[in-house]
């Protein structure tokens, strides 16, 4: 039988409720249980697929191409398994399933109430992977804040939940802040006890509490906040404030956070949790041999949250070549001729960004002229290997004004084009390649070298193509398509024979790097830096 838990979140937003519940899977997972986690995320849209980075972070998108929180990143990298559809869950699906069943009148003319059937539709979510058969424990974080208006048809569906599995078969874990008031010089419990007020007024007693703290938690304080709230006392966690979100499993070993779990789901604490890898990662991550600078040049910048996949992944192939990754945030928009060899001539390696919309292309196609023509180490994904097509075509093979259609139509040169079946489609989110496609790769190629394989398949989130009516002329001239997709012939790797590592990929590698299987691509980018880094101060 499928066991539950439940993460929710109080005090206040930001608290690390996906790294907890990420730690925690990674903990139970070491001890030979099989763990996934779902989010639900309490805001009315469908899915973050057209949320602004600004607004929520990046979109991440799973094998079977569901665009979703960028807390499934944090489980993916964790659990080293994949996600699905199945995982991440909003208000708006949970409302459109209940509105598309009143409509085809599976409701029988009954007045259609947030309870039960909002609730019930929420609790047959909650279930889904559990009644998969394919899991021993599902973990299940509730997006929000105990007390926000929206999400208190999850808190009510947990309430039911809980009473109609049973006590050792759902559990609560709420995550709450202590604060340390510099005037007063302590760490306060109250916020933590009207956090746990707020769920016992909503019917709901946690079973556990973990305290994120930037100070140490007395035995005393320990005792008093299981006294308020009813716990017991090695049921009160210390989260500490950690230098990496990859110290935390350690940190929640430490406190016998997974042996306090499997104590109250009444399961065996069989074995130890084998965390051997975990260690020796999180050794050569925190014990450098080399350093290098690689710019992010994006649109999106000033949140680096909008990248996170692209940053977890350097910091997995930096631990990998025992090399300290320091990225260096740079506008796209702020980049143009006259001041790119000032804004990137100090650098190790270049990546150019993912991204949507005309703002900044520009100033990426002017930083990767110069990469290119500098030999500095290139990497594009995504919309970056677009702009590395717009750049060649414009500037080595004389196609003036070449550029995509997605910024501009009546283009002479449409060296980057929409798939002609997508053309038709209005619905956003419906003109997209999402998920994951197969790749064939070229061997001899810098694909090839950092994959050891010719089959892979990546993941994409995009509309637009290289135009293959150029693809004679870009090889002909030295950019090969190193990465061809078998069933539809698009080219999804484009690289530069004469150059010490010039690679622009239309998936995105960064969604599938983990801390147990780093990007080979990500790999073999920041040992490209790491030689660049070695001939600039020979």
């Amino acid at each position: 039988m499928t066991k539950y838990i439940f993460v929710t979140g109080g005090v206040t937003s930001s608290l690390g409720k996906g790294i907890i519940s990420a730690s925690l899977a990674k903990l139970l997972q070491a001890r030979g249980y099989r763990v996934t986690i779902q989010k639900f995320d309490p805001y009315i849209n469908i899915d973050p697929g057209t949320l602004n980075p600004y607004e929520h972070g990046e979109c991440f998108v799973t094998e079977d191409g569901a665009e979703t929180d960028l807390d499934l990143g944090h489980y993916e990298r964790f659990l080293n398994t994949p996600t699905s559809q199945a995982n991440n869950i909003t208000t708006g699906r949970i409302y459109q399933n209940v509105i598309n069943k009143e409509r085809h009148g599976d409701y029988l003319g009954k007045t259609v109430q947030v309870i039960p059937h909002i609730t019930d539709e929420i609790k047959h979510n909650m279930r889904i992977l559990g009644d998969s058969g394919n899991y021993d424990i599902v973990i299940t974080e509730l997006g929000g804040t105990v007390g926000d208006i929206e999400s208190l048809p999850f808190i009510e569906a947990v309430r039911q939940f809980k009473w109609e599995e049973g006590a050792n078969n759902a559990i609560v874990i709420h995550l709450t802040l202590i604060p340390f008031l510099a005037a007063a010089g302590e760490l306060k419990t109250k916020p933590t006890q009207h956090s746990v007020k707020t769920l016992l007024e909503y019917g709901i007693q946690p079973d556990i509490l973990v305290c994120r703290t930037e100070h140490r938690i007395s035995p005393d304080i320990r005792k008093k906040i299981a006294l308020f709230c009813n716990v017991n006392v090695n049921a009160v966690i210390e989260s500490i404030d950690a230098s990496s979100i990859y110290s935390v499993p350690l940190l929640m070993m430490k406190e016998n956070l997974d042996k306090t779990v499997l104590s109250k789901l009444k399961l065996p604490t069989k074995n130890e949790p084998d965390m051997e890898s975990w260690k020796d990662f999180l050794g050569r991550l925190k014990n450098p041999t080399s350093e290098v600078k690689i710019g992010l040049v994006g649109k999106y910048v000033e949140l680096p949250d909008a990248y996170k996949s692209i940053n977890e992944a350097f910091i997995h192939a930096g631990a990998k070549n025992e090399c300290k990754v320091r990225i260096e945030y740079i506008p796209s928009e702020t980049i143009y001729a006259d001041n790119v060899k000032e804004k990137l001539g100090h650098l190790n390696g270049v990546l150019v960004a993912p991204g949507f919309g005309s703002r900044g292309v520009e100033g990426k196609v002017d930083a990767i002229k110069y990469v290119r023509e500098n030999n500095i180490p290139f990497f594009g994904i995504c919309l970056g290997m677009q702009c590395s097509v717009i750049e060649f075509g414009r500037n080595v093979l004389g196609l003036t004004n070449a550029n995509t259609t997605e910024i501009d139509e009546h283009t002479p040169y449409p060296v980057i084009n929409m798939m002609e079946e997508q053309k038709n489609i209005t619905a956003k989110g419906g003109t997209m390649r999402l998920g994951a496609y197969p790749c064939d790769i070229k061997k001899g190629t810098k694909a090839y070298s950092a994959y050891g394989k010719t089959h892979i398949s990546e993941r994409h989130r995009h509309r637009y193509e290289f135009n293959n009516a150029y693809l004679k002329q870009y090889e002909e001239a030295g950019l090969m398509a190193s990465g061809i997709n078998p069933e539809s012939n698009l080219v999804e790797i484009v690289e530069l024979k004469n150059h010490p590592f010039f690679v622009g990929s239309q998936f995105h590698p960064e969604l599938k790097s983990t801390v147990a299987n780093p990007h080979p691509l990500f790999v073999k980018f920041v040992a490209a830096a790491i030689e660049q880094a070695k001939k600039k101060t020979s």
